[in-house]
C-alpha cells in the first residue's frame, strides 16, 4: 500500500492502489486537440488545435478538490483563433517562460514574446518558413554562453532539425542525420537533445560539438527491426531514456551504459506521447486507445512494471504532460477535448 508520501498510490474506498485522477477541467474546440504545454510557472497552459485556435487556460485551484468533483470549463485567458493557416500540432515554452513557439502543417513556426503578468503576447511575432513540411516537435534550450533562447524543430520534409536564435529570429543551423520524419523531440537541460523519428532511431545530439553524438535503435530485437519512434523523453539526471512507439511498445534505455533495460506495453495501440513525472518516479504514456497510463520506475527497471490507466478519452489521446511541480497532468485528445487531472486531497 502507498504511503501518503506516494500520491500515486494512496488508497481509495476499495482498498486497492489504483489512483483516483478526477478530471478537472475540459476545454472543448470543434477540432481534434493536438497539443498542451504548462507554462514552467505552472499557473497556465497553452493549448493548440486542429481548427487553428492557440489557447491560453488558467491552471486552477485544488485544494479544495472532492471525490464528487463535476468537471468545469477552464478559463482562458488568451485566445487567439486563426493562429496558423494549418492544424497547430505542437507547442513549446522557454524554460523563462517569456517565449511560446507554435508549429503547423502550414510548415511554419511562429515565435511570440509573452507577457506572464498581462498573459498577452508582447510586440510582433516572427514567422519561420526553414521547414518543408508539417513541424511535428519543438523545445526550447537556454544557451548559457549568451544567455539567449535558442528553439530546436523537426518535422517532415527534408528531415532536418533547424536550431533557431530566438534573440534574432534567425535559423543558423541544419541538422542532417535521420532519413524520415522527425516526430518527437525533448531536451532536458544543457546543451543536449534527442530526437525520434519516422526512421526507427532515436539521436543523440550535443549544440556544443554541433552534431549527433550517438544514435540508437531502441525497440529493435535481432528479429525485429524497432518501429517508428512516436514519442521520447530523457529524466532530469540524463540517464534513462523512454521512448514510446507506433507499434505500442514503450522501451527503457540506459543512456550511460548504452543499453536497453526493458521493452515493455503499457497500450495496445501507437504511443504518441511519454512523459516523467516531476520526480521522475512516474512514467504518464498516452495512447492511440484512448488511455493514459502511469507506469510505476521505483522498483527494479529489469522486472515487470507496475502499469495502471488512470485516464481515459472517447477517441484517441494525442499529448499527456506532467505540471511542473504539482502531481497533476493535461491531456489532448482527437475526441477535441483538453482535460486537465488531479487527485483529490487526501
Amino acid at each position: 500500500m502507498g504511503t501518503m508520501e506516494d500520491p500515486a498510490t494512496s488508497g481509495n474506498k476499495d482498498g486497492d492502489a489504483k489512483p483516483r485522477f478526477l478530471a478537472v477541467t475540459s476545454l472543448e474546440d470543434v477540432q481534434a486537440v493536438r497539443c498542451a504545454e504548462f507554462h514552467p510557472s505552472g499557473r497556465f497552459y497553452a493549448v493548440g488545435s486542429n481548427s487553428k485556435t492557440l489557447r491560453i487556460c488558467s491552471y486552477p485551484k485544488l485544494s479544495d478538490l472532492r471525490e464528487d468533483h463535476v468537471t468545469y470549463q477552464p478559463t482562458v485567458l488568451f485566445k487567439r483563433t486563426k493562429h496558423h493557416k494549418g492544424s497547430i500540432y505542437c507547442l513549446a515554452w522557454s524554460p523563462l517562460g517569456d517565449l511560446v513557439a507554435t508549429g503547423s502543417n502550414d510548415k511554419t513556426v511562429k515565435l511570440m514574446r509573452f507577457n506572464p503578468d498581462s498573459c498577452n503576447m508582447d510586440g510582433q511575432e516572427v514567422e519561420l518558413t526553414m521547414h518543408d513540411g508539417t513541424v511535428r516537435d519543438m523545445c526550447f534550450i537556454e544557451d548559457a554562453s549568451n544567455k539567449s533562447s535558442l528553439l530546436i524543430s523537426g518535422g517532415a520534409g527534408d528531415c532536418k532539425i533547424y536550431v533557431t536564435d530566438c534573440a534574432t529570429g534567425t535559423p543558423f543551423q541544419a541538422l542532417s542525420g535521420h532519413t524520415g520524419h522527425i516526430l518527437a523531440l525533448h531536451t532536458w537541460g544543457g546543451a543536449m537533445f534527442v530526437s525520434g523519428s519516422q526512421d526507427r532511431t532515436v539521436r543523440f545530439w550535443d549544440l556544443r560539438t554541433r552534431g549527433c553524438v550517438n544514435v540508437i535503435t531502441p525497440a529493435a530485437t535481432p528479429t525485429k527491426p524497432g518501429a517508428p519512434v512516436a514519442s521520447v523523453c530523457v529524466d532530469p539526471s540524463g540517464r534513462l531514456l523512454v521512448t514510446g512507439h507506433e507499434d505500442s511498445v514503450c522501451s527503457l534505455y540506459d543512456v550511460r551504459g548504452s543499453r536497453c533495460i526493458q521493452a515493455f506495453r503499457p497500450h495496445s495501440s501507437d504511443v504518441r506521447s511519454i512523459r516523467f513525472s516531476p520526480s521522475a518516479y512516474y512514467l504518464l504514456t498516452a495512447g492511440y486507445d484512448n488511455k493514459l497510463v502511469l507506469t510505476d520506475l521505483q522498483g527494479d527497471l529489469t522486472l515487470p512494471l507496475p502499469s495502471v490507466v488512470v485516464a481515459e478519452h472517447q477517441d484517441k489521446v494525442i499529448s499527456g504532460r506532467w505540471h511542473p511541480t504539482d502531481f497533476s497532468f493535461i491531456s489532448t485528445s482527437a475526441d477535441k477535448m483538453c482535460t486537465l487531472w488531479a487527485l483529490p486531497p487526501v
